[in-house]
């Protein structure tokens, strides 16, 4: 983990992901929901500008997942839009339901900075990747896409998930093999419920 993102407890964790399930239970006008401590939330560590994704998953399926690479807002205030982007916004699937609510589970991942990754061709680019602990983004003109660390437990071979990867940004399965792609990788403080 690089020094340029703060070191969050598993309380922190705890906060934000009650953060994110306060603010859906309020977008569906769900009463009674459990009040998130804003003198929390409002923790120096939780104002900090970091990259932040939100995933919502149903019996260990995505649901939805979107986010920033890039910190612009607050830490808290990112996870309160990302939830409501993850739930309503993600293009691959319907809104979310009220009544799908109480079957989700909430993920949070806080990025650090992404760093530029420096390779000479596929092979050396393989070497270098970390599974389970780099979160890779790749840029080929317009065309981008990204995988959080934790998608290596469900694409282990660094190949795979490369192509998936290349896939995932509308590109060739095998545009990473050809050269003209851009590599950052960045790591996750990662949150569960």
């Amino acid at each position: 983990m690089t020094s340029d993102i703060p070191q969050l407890t598993a309380e922190h964790g705890r906060v934000l992901l009650d953060l994110a399930r306060a603010t859906l239970n309020d977008h569906l006008g769900r009463t009674g929901a459990a009040a998130t401590s804003m003198a929390l939330a409002s923790a120096p560590e939780l104002q900090a500008h970091c990259g932040i994704f939100v995933s919502l998953k149903t019996g260990g399926r995505l649901r939805g997942c979107i986010g920033s690479l890039v910190g612009r807002v607050p830490l808290a205030e990112g996870v309160r839009t990302q939830a409501l982007n993850a739930a309503f916004h993600d293009p691959r699937f319907e809104s979310l339901s009220a009544e799908e609510l109480d079957r989700v589970s909430i993920e949070i991942s806080v990025l650090s900075p992404p760093q530029p990754l420096a390779f000479s061709d596929f092979a050396d680019l393989l070497k270098k990747l970390r599974p389970h602990v780099d979160g890779v983004t790749i840029h080929q003109g317009h065309a981008s896409a990204t995988f959080l660390p934790q998608v290596w437990d469900q694409l282990p071979r660094a190949q795979d998930f490369l192509s998936q990867l290349c896939l995932k940004a509308g590109l060739a399965a095998d545009a990473w093999r050809k050269g003209g792609i851009t590599v950052e990788i960045y790591q996750v403080q990662y949150f569960e419920e």
